[in-house]
């Protein structure tokens, strides 16, 4: 069997909330797709560079079928960082709640504005740990 990774894809409620953070990560647009009649729009994204590794936001004009619930997700998205701290940093600074803050130096975690969990890693070895995020408890769940 051969196999090609192809995109991650997510629901959202809100496009241009959810295009600001997946922006905000870094992710530019790579593609978008309207569909009138099948009544919903799809942006694909992806990290410069990295054209391959898609995250699609699905909206459903109509809204999602059934109720909200965490279970139309899964785990996470994953993300590594040049500088875990700054990369943080700058998402507080733009009103992101870091729900698992970086004290190891290596891995943090925030959530969309759809509740998807997205993973940030340290590029190679640990940073040293250091303020404020060393002091900084869980918020939420991650």
């Amino acid at each position: 069997m051969s196999l090609r990774y192809l995109h991650t894809m997510v629901r959202v409620l809100d496009l241009d909330a959810s295009l600001r953070f997946w922006t905000l990560l870094g992710l530019q647009e790579t593609r978008w797709i309207e569909n009138a009649e099948g009544r919903y729009t799809l942006v694909y994204l992806a990290a410069p560079g990295q054209p391959d590794c898609e995250v699609e936001l699905t909206l459903n004009w109509d809204g999602d079928p059934g109720p909200p619930s965490d279970s139309r997700h899964f785990g996470h998205i994953a993300f590594e960082v040049d500088d875990i701290h700054a990369a943080c940093a700058q998402l507080m600074a733009e009103g992101v709640t870091i729900n698992r803050p970086p004290r190891d130096g290596r891995m943090a975690f925030v959530r969309s504005p759809d509740n998807i969990s997205v993973e940030l890693l340290q590029r190679g070895d640990a940073l040293p740990p250091n303020a404020p995020w060393i002091e900084m408890e869980n918020t939420g769940t991650w």
